[in-house]
């Protein structure tokens, strides 16, 4: 008898796995797409709002970019104080995610994709910087996104 409840166990037991592993594929799947909207909601913020109030308002609060030389900004309110400086106040900057994913827990993401920079001079001529960023979001309290690198 005892042979036979054993072996029933055990696919009681692999059952009860996968069915918290689809549970969990689940929920990474929403964060996926939840953070691939942050991202897409951070970039239409910077074009209708202004790159420091986006880059601020999306910044948790030991966010740290790099910009410049390697240059390290950290915090929210150095960040927005960098992209306060004129040059970034006539600069529009455009960028979508071309991929994301997240951590088993889903409480750590990532994004990278595809940058445009655009910079008229004193002239009024634009030059355009492209490039590929890449963003880690980390899920805040209140259930938001916010980026914690870029």
């Amino acid at each position: 008898m005892k042979g036979v409840l054993y072996p029933a166990k055990i696919l009681i037991l692999i059952f009860l796995i996968g069915c918290s592993n689809n549970n969990t594929s689940g929920s990474r799947a929403k964060a996926i797409e939840e953070i691939k909207k942050a991202e897409k909601d951070f970039a239409q913020m910077a074009s209708e709002k202004g790159i420091a109030e986006s880059f601020w308002y999306y910044a948790d609060s030991n966010a740290v970019i790099r910009r410049k030389n390697d240059s390290l900004i950290h915090g929210k309110e150095q960040i927005r104080h960098f992209y306060l400086d004129s040059f970034y106040l006539t600069a529009r900057v455009v960028w979508s995610p071309d991929f994301a994913d997240v951590s088993e827990d889903g409480t750590l993401g990532y994004t990278y994709g595809k940058y445009t920079w655009s910079i008229p001079d004193s002239n009024g001529k634009i030059s355009e910087f492209k490039g590929i960023f890449h963003t880690v979001w980390k899920k805040q309290n209140d259930g938001s996104w916010k980026y914690v690198w870029d």
